[in-house]
């Protein structure tokens, strides 16, 4: 049988605490320099009174030039293929497995409601036991 096949994204922005388990995340449309300005931006509107740590790889929209830092945000890079070494990284593994198995969604927006649905359902705990690390929390 024929069949159409259309491929549509959104990206989720997010930054964890190991300590804490707190997090904030954003779902955007791109996954471009443009957006990351935004998230940082809303992410240091959020936790303005706070500095925040973000460890980051090496992608494009993490070392452009045009990228606005806020002040409140200094950037640290992990080296090449270390993706175990970013605490973010395990918390992606956690959405995919919770909340997007073997299922095909009819709509972008049925995927984005799962996203904020799983991301949601993430306790403080959660994200405390799949991100600490020994070495993150002894660099605090």
């Amino acid at each position: 049988m024929p069949c159409h096949h259309v491929r549509e994204y959104r990206y989720a922005y997010g930054a964890v605490e190991p300590l804490t388990g707190e997090s904030f995340f954003l779902i955007m449309p791109y996954c471009d320099t443009e957006c990351m300005n935004m998230f940082l931006q809303e992410l240091s509107k959020k936790y303005a009174d706070d500095v925040i740590i973000s460890v980051c790889d090496g992608a494009g929209r993490h070392k452009s030039k045009s990228l606005t830092i806020p002040e409140n945000i200094e950037i640290v890079f992990i080296p090449p293929y270390t993706p175990e070494m970013n605490p973010i990284e395990q918390i992606w593994e956690e959405i995919r497995e919770k909340g997007f198995r073997n299922e095909c969604f009819r709509t972008l927006t049925k995927v984005v409601d799962r996203l904020c649905d799983t991301i949601c359902s993430l306790s403080a705990n959660t994200i405390m036991s799949i991100t600490h690390r020994d070495w993150i929390i002894s660099c605090i």
